[in-house]
């Protein structure tokens, strides 16, 4: 996304980041990361037994039970996928949209992918009839599907996937032999975490279901210290045999790329993982307050005339611009590439088109991020973060109108 000339619309390396959180780093991390900057030693494959340790007591929080030796640690979410997507092999089925780093992962390995379709009411976890079909198609055509992707808080649409949906749709996997990986990156970004449910995938198979989730996303950690973790069914009779354990061969993929958590890095991602009073509630009131500025995104973009599904969840805003066709095709805007560049020119920040989440080229969908309403200084952004309504300050005021007039104004 910081491409500079058309030509650069379309490579990976040009693929949009993370909606980032704008918080500041909390000094208890800071300082844990300070007192391990002399560790030159780096964690071993797969994260050290306090970290895993850490991981589990997160996802045991969360309801789903498990122990060290059930979690997994790595260096950033991309390369954690690409070692789970290995140990499990075959074709590799995801909603349409998705989060724009799934797809390269499945690429580099060489696999196919098979978008499906997710319903109306939310993205993430695609429309289990729909998914039916499309296993029984790739099938006939001779292919091999094993592993479904989906993400019950999701980017790049902010919903959060309903709790029948998630038990259909993970019902239809399982009931054809596909092992499900659940990206649970963004649970922890909830707008009103008390007003949405939100039900994990291994819930409801729990033997059947990997969990992934990377820091970052999530506001515990910041984005520069990558750290990702995933939780594996409990362990089974077979989990002696690493030739039969999907956790062993994802162990031997990190161990092969060389996928090592940076040593200072490992303490402060633990103490996140444990999630202490100073950083679990900043991470909460940043949640909302991003939560009130897609809000007031959501009602910015619907008043313009385009469409988008209420946000949920996380930083961003989907929106369609599909009705302002006419108006767009007048600027020369007339595909999902063009309009990235178009809204990217106009706004200066990266604006990612539906194209980068597996969307049609031809339907006008942009990504959103709320980040950049928060300000462009650490002392606007501070404040918006503490403010009750932080979509009543200049910065945000500022920003909204800028969105409306280069959704509406002239070319």
């Amino acid at each position: 996304m910081r491409e500079t000339a058309p030509e650069g619309r379309g490579p990976v390396r040009y693929g949009p980041p993370a909606p980032e959180s704008g918080r500041p780093v909390p000094p208890g991390l800071a300082a844990l990361l300070a007192a391990a900057a002399g560790r030159t030693a780096p964690e071993p494959p797969g994260g050290g037994p306090v970290l895993r340790e850490a991981a589990a007591g997160y996802w045991w929080r969360r309801g789903l039970r498990g122990h060290a030796e059930d979690a997994l640690a790595a260096p950033g979410a991309p390369a954690l996928l690409l070692a789970l997507l290995a140990a499990h092999g075959g074709d590799v089925l995801l909603p349409r949209p998705c989060p724009a780093w799934w797809t390269p992962q499945i690429r580099l390995l060489g696999r196919p992918a098979y978008h499906v379709p997710t319903p109306a009411e939310a993205g993430g976890v695609p429309d289990p009839y729909a998914l039916l079909e499309t296993v029984r198609r790739i099938r006939t055509e001779g292919g091999d599907p094993r592993v479904l992707l989906l993400c019950v808080a999701d980017d790049p649409t902010a919903t959060v996937a309903p709790p029948e949906l998630v038990r259909e749709s993970c019902e239809a996997a399982v009931a054809e032999g596909l092992h499900v990986i659940s990206d649970e990156t963004w649970r922890d970004t909830l707008h009103d975490p008390r007003g949405t449910v939100l039900v994990s995938p291994a819930e409801t198979h729990p033997d059947h279901v990997t969990v992934l989730a990377d820091l970052a996303g999530g506001g515990l950690v910041p984005a520069a210290w990558p750290c990702a973790v995933a939780r594996f069914p409990p362990a089974g009779a077979d989990r002696a045999d690493r030739y039969r354990d999907p956790r062993a061969r994802a162990l031997d993929v990190l161990t092969a790329l060389g996928a090592l958590l940076p040593g200072p890095v490992a303490p402060a991602a633990a103490h996140a993982l444990d999630e202490p009073e100073d950083v679990a509630v900043p991470a909460l009131r940043a949640a909302a307050a991003h939560g009130r500025l897609a809000a007031a995104l959501h009602r910015t973009v619907l008043a313009a005339g385009a469409l988008a599904r209420p946000p949920r969840a996380g930083r961003h805003l989907y929106a369609d611009l599909g009705p302002l066709r006419d108006a767009l095709a007048a600027r020369g805007v007339t595909d999902s590439p063009e309009l990235e560049q178009h809204l990217t020119a106009r706004l200066g920040r990266p604006v990612p088109g539906g194209h980068r989440f597996g969307d049609e080229p031809g339907a006008l969908r942009v990504r959103l991020d709320t980040a950049p309403l928060l300000g462009p200084t650490p002392h606007e952004r501070a404040d918006a973060l503490a403010a009750r309504a932080p979509e009543t300050l200049p910065a945000a005021v500022r920003g909204l109108a800028e969105i409306t007039a280069a959704l509406t104004g002239p070319a």
